[in-house]
């Protein structure tokens, strides 16, 4: 059989346009695909939520593909360690309660389970703003990357959505739109970003569980985004509290749906 080249670019323009379309409307938009993101996206796609992730780079999985200083190997705690268990990554034991895994074994994995689940993912896709309605957080307004990239001047697209996920990491970008752009108070000690702290993986860790929470009407942190926006330290490259931070997001957006 002779390849028809229209046809497949046919095929791709009619697929894609009807997947974004069908995404304009949904329960959570999650804005980052890092591994707090993308566990997120996992747990409530599991309970049957409609659920879209935006990510601005061309591959999902953030910081976790280097794993320290790019030498791709992560390290979990033990209380991290149940959720790679559910997504089948294999960890090897290190020391006391250390485990450590294949980088890339896990962000694929993850973003695997996450996509089979029903998570709809958009890449190269970045939000540069948010809607907003009755002091509530009522969608995302996104854009192409490169369109971001080139400084060109050409309008966003609308996406709404009961409830955000701001995981765009140590940036905190949906955050700092609130607050710059509207002029909003978020829901820490000075109504402000406070910004993270210098690295402390054992507070880091706690805390970036412990701040996992709704921070404006509407909007929840998750992953390095929490300890931004609420003023703890980063962790550096041990990853289950970025995962036990996904799926403690994914559980309070669940119990409000």
């Amino acid at each position: 059989m002779a390849l028809d080249d229209v046809k497949i670019s046919r095929a791709i323009i009619q697929r894609f346009s009807a997947k974004m379309l069908d995404n304009l409307d949904s329960d959570v938009a999650i804005i980052g695909g890092g591994p707090a993101g993308l566990t997120a996206a996992y747990y409530l796609a599991r309970q049957k939520k409609k659920v879209v992730l935006f990510e601005r780079k061309l591959s999902v999985g953030g910081g976790m593909w280097g794993g320290g200083m790019m030498f791709n190997q992560i390290v979990v705690q033990n209380e991290g360690k149940h959720v790679l268990d559910e997504f089948g990554v294999t960890t090897t034991p290190f020391e006391d309660d250390y485990f450590s895994a294949d980088a890339v074994e896990a962000v694929t994995s993850i973003c695997s389970a996450a996509c089979k689940a029903g998570a709809q993912i958009f890449n190269l896709m970045t939000a540069e703003d948010v809607m907003m309605a009755g002091g509530r957080v009522t969608g995302l307004v996104v854009n192409w990357r490169s369109v971001e990239i080139a400084h060109l001047h050409v309008d966003p697209l609308a996406v709404r959505s009961k409830y955000l996920v701001d995981a765009t990491g140590h940036a905190a970008e949906i955050a700092h739109i609130i607050q710059d752009k509207a002029g909003a108070e978020l829901k820490t000690e000075t109504g402000k970003i406070l910004g993270e702290r210098p690295m402390c993986a054992d507070i880091g860790e706690r805390m970036i569980v412990e701040n996992t929470k709704e921070f404006f009407p509407g909007v929840f942190a998750a992953g390095m985004c929490c300890n931004a926006v609420f003023g703890a330290p980063r962790m550096g490259p041990i990853f289950g509290g970025m995962l036990m931070s996904g799926k403690k997001a994914a559980e309070l957006i669940a119990e409000k749906l």
